[in-house]
């Protein structure tokens, strides 16, 4: 990927997460019109939090009722602690629109991750597919270039199967994630960025310079991906 290549910089956060919201919609609108449903995986993280409220306030013209939620990554930990990536997204009240057994939730509290892993695999499988393709996968960007719980120099980058257990430098340590093969496949990977700490790993990224950074590896095989940074996060020399 070079330097602005499906990169768009927004003015700030508030201008991303609107951007974002829209993004959404229109994959979903065409997903549902293509297949009759949308399957979007969520992120965690503080960036998505904007978009997730601002989609929930959009009424039923949203065909909510056709949309699957899936999630990119999980904490090990149970649903109701601050760090689940499932809470953020229900106290978002996202979450509240879909109906319950539309919402495929990564058991961050099972007593066995690998099994978990091996649960949510099958359960991708059986709704989407072989391979199971994802109409939208929202991601986020980590200042040391992980995405997801894909963190750099750990065996989850090396995963074959679907779904995998990552390692984090901090706690909580132990995450489930999709795999970079289940991204490959994804029809959009759709990366949030915000904040000052993100420029100096968007702009390596960007460049495309050597290395095994994580984000730098997501390629949907039959898919786009796109960038859309707030001002603070993109490099000094794109343009809006």
């Amino acid at each position: 990927m070079t330097s602005g290549a499906n990169l768009r910089v927004l003015a700030d956060p508030a201008e991303l997460a609107h951007t974002a919201t829209l993004v959404v919609l229109a994959h979903a609108r065409a997903a549902i019109a293509a297949r009759g449903s949308f399957h979007l995986a969520l992120a965690g993280g503080s960036t998505p939090r904007a978009t997730y409220a601002e989609l929930a306030r959009r009424g039923a013209a949203a065909g909510f009722a056709h949309w699957h939620a899936w999630f990119g990554d999980e904490r090990c930990v149970p649903p109701e602690d601050a760090p689940s990536n499932y809470r953020l997204a229900r106290d978002s009240r996202l979450l509240a629109r879909l109906p319950a057994r539309q919402i495929h939730r990564l058991r961050g509290e099972a007593p066995e991750p690998e099994h978990e892993a091996w649960r949510y695999a099958r359960e991708l499988v059986a709704t989407l597919g072989s391979p199971p393709r994802l109409d939208l996968v929202l991601l986020g960007l980590g200042p040391d270039g992980h995405t997801a719980s894909l963190f750099p120099g750990t065996p989850a980058l090396e995963a074959r199967g679907w779904v995998t257990v990552g390692r984090a430098p901090t706690p909580p340590v132990e995450r489930l994630t999709l795999t970079l093969r289940t991204l490959a496949e994804a029809r959009c990977a759709l990366f949030l960025v915000s904040g000052l700490d993100k420029a100096p790993m968007l702009a390596q990224i960007l460049a495309a310079l050597p290395g095994d950074l994580p984000a730098s590896l997501v390629h949907p095989r039959a898919g786009t991906l796109l960038w859309l940074a707030d001002r603070s996060a993109a490099p000094a020399d794109t343009e809006r």
